[in-house]
Order: structure tokens, then sequence, then C-alpha cells
């Protein structure tokens, strides 16, 4: 029997601060709120900006980094899954909702651009450990390629990765 697909992508900012709460066995849950915006042209070739918010959720050490780093504003992208829920209000009354389930994190942006401070951003996945993206994202400089030799010989010029663009060549 095949089983079914349940993931979602989602490329936003945050609209608050997030908010961290921790269970009965010190587990982290993080929730945001984040906002996607698309922007298309109507009949009469005026731009219409259309904003969907998302709630999104996350757990564990992924929970921790992501009420640490990201703030109000900052750019993320978020994959997980979609979670419907049906509860019972204080009222009586049965109410529902939906949460994307995080499973994974980038930070996106630099500093200043409301990137949480870290400065290029982070990959973080739920359960593993932050790991230091390819492109630096601290402040110490990183040298690129085995250190210069002591010889008095000139040496040739390395070209530089083909990974090594700047943000403004994402498309999004």
């Amino acid at each position: 029997m095949a089983r079914g697909v349940n993931k979602v992508i989602l490329v936003g900012n945050l609209g608050n601060d997030p908010d961290t709460k921790y269970t009965q066995g010190g587990m982290a849950v993080t929730r945001i709120s984040l906002a996607t915006t698309s922007v298309r042209n109507d009949r009469d070739g005026n731009k219409q900006e259309r904003t969907e918010w998302h709630r999104v959720v996350f757990f564990g050490k992924l929970g921790e980094i992501a009420g640490e780093y990201l703030r109000k504003g900052s750019q993320v992208y978020v994959e997980g899954e979609i979670r419907y829920d049906k509860y019972t209000g204080q009222d009586g009354v049965e109410k529902y909702s939906t949460d994307i389930v995080a499973n994974e994190m980038q930070m996106l942006g630099g500093r200043g651009d409301g990137g949480g401070g870290g400065g290029g951003g982070g990959n973080y996945e739920r359960g593993n450990r932050p790991q230091r993206p390819a492109g630096g994202g601290g402040d110490a400089p990183q040298q690129r390629g085995p250190a210069p030799s002591r010889q008095s010989a000139p040496q040739q010029q390395r070209p530089a990765p083909m990974d090594d663009f700047s943000d403004d060549d994402i498309p999004f």
C-alpha cells in the first residue's frame, strides 16, 4: 500500500517574537506566526499582494534554537508537516486549529535583516545539533583552501568556489 505525503515548505517573516514554553519533561515547545506574501497582477495590471499567516510549532532542540535566535521580522525557511487539531474550548465549543509542525529550519538574511543576529543563518533539523553553514555565518573570517606556504615564490590565485554567491542572487 502506498504511503501519503504531508510536507510543507514555507519561506516568510516572523510576525512576533517566538513564544517558548517547556513541558514537564523539560522539552522546549516554541510557537511562531509566520507571514508569507504572494504578489500577482490583477486584470488591470495592478499588483495585488496577499499575505497568509501560518502557525508554526518547533519541538525539542529545534524549539530551543528557534526561541533563542529568531526574532520578530526574521526571515526563515521552515520545512515540516501540516497538522489539524480539534479540541473543546473552555466555553464547551468545539474549536479547530491548523499548525505546521516544523522538523527543519534555515535562518535567512544577514545581520540587520531581521535574521536573528545569526550573521547569515544556519541550518537546523529536529534532533540534530546546529551545523555551521558552508558560507560561514560567524564573526571570524574563514580561510578557504590550504594555508599559504612560506616560500617567496608568487602564488597563483585560486578561483572562488561555485557556491559563493550573495543573497541578491536568490530569486525569492
